[in-house]
């Protein structure tokens, strides 16, 4: 999609962007290519599409995976890419269903209904907000992958979501702010390392990244982008029964990145029980968050799992 159509597009309909919802397109079509390029479609994946806006990334995925979920919270996008696919699929709209809700202490999961389904019915466009969509019916993503251009104002939110699920994506393709991005791949000593990258990297290992210029989107947004590529481990650095209890360590930590991480896990676990698991882990007590890197940290974890004592708060 040209930029040009993108705009004739946007004025015919009297759509106006809303800068808070993150309404930034990349129309950029060198740009799109090299997503879809790095998500390595095959004809059998079923892919997550957040914020499909006017629909240049779905034309694509579509292309190349074989069944399509996007989530669309503006109501008036939801109209257009309607109507959009209805007319490119020639076939009457297909109703389907999304993925397999996970079943909680014997309670199913409820989806909304999809809007609408098209191209032979491998397209299922669901008018939410995606972040509410995800937490109120958890599903089953592990065989899906989710490829997107993330609204900026929910990026973060979505991925940590989705990457502390259950049935998390095998891989996940993501557009998002530069300095986001510089946080996903970010190692121990780095400054951008903090707590979105242990939450994110305790689950997938960053692959790959490459820059996209403000040029490439309309409205063109404040900063540079970066699309970044992310793939589940396998096997995973730490079990679900301690997974809770690193979340619990790396945000006490990162709340205040320059003081002693023994100091402020002590609001958490006795100073006993930390005295245990910072030697077994051979960690100094004048240690700071962000001098400990990412296995140090999943073995804390474990440590203080496996040493639950009523200390813990």
């Amino acid at each position: 999609m040209k930029l040009s159509e993108m705009k004739q597009i946007l004025a015919a309909g009297d759509i106006r962007l809303t800068k808070s919802l993150g309404q930034n397109f990349l129309h950029d079509a060198n740009q799109l290519r090299r997503i879809v390029a790095a998500a390595d479609l095959k004809a059998s994946d079923k892919v997550l599409e957040i914020g499909p806006g006017l629909g240049p990334l779905t034309e694509l995925l579509l292309a190349g995976a074989g069944e399509v979920l996007a989530i669309e919270k503006d109501r008036r996008l939801v109209d257009f890419l309607r109507q959009k696919f209805a007319l490119a699929s020639g076939d009457n709209p297909e109703r389907r269903t999304p993925p397999r809700p996970i079943l909680d202490q014997g309670k199913a999961a409820v989806h909304p209904q999809p809007e609408f389904g098209a191209p032979a019915g491998r397209l299922t466009l669901v008018a939410a907000d995606a972040l509410d969509y995800l937490r109120r019916a958890p599903g089953d993503w592990s065989d899906w992958k989710l490829v997107a251009n993330l609204p900026y104002s929910v990026a973060s939110p979505i991925l940590v979501e989705l990457a502390q699920a259950k049935g998390r994506p095998e891989r996940m393709v993501v557009t998002l702010q530069w300095e986001v991005a510089h946080r996903l791949v970010a190692r121990r000593g780095d400054e951008d390392c903090g707590l979105l990258t242990l939450l994110i990297q305790l689950r997938y290992q960053p692959q790959s990244w490459f820059r996209i210029p403000v040029g490439c989107f309309f409205p063109p947004p404040e900063v540079d982008s970066a699309c970044v590529t992310l793939r589940r481990r396998s096997p995973p650095l730490l079990s679900e029964a301690a997974s809770e209890t690193f979340r619990s360590v790396a945000k006490r930590a990162f709340s205040q990145r320059r003081k002693m991480m023994f100091k402020l896990l002590k609001e958490d676990w006795t100073s006993d029980s930390l005295d245990r698991v910072f030697h077994a882990a051979g960690l100094a007590p004048e240690v700071r968050a962000e001098q400990v890197g990412l296995e140090e940290f999943v073995r804390l974890a474990e440590l203080l799992h496996s040493n639950r004592n009523p200390g813990h708060a």
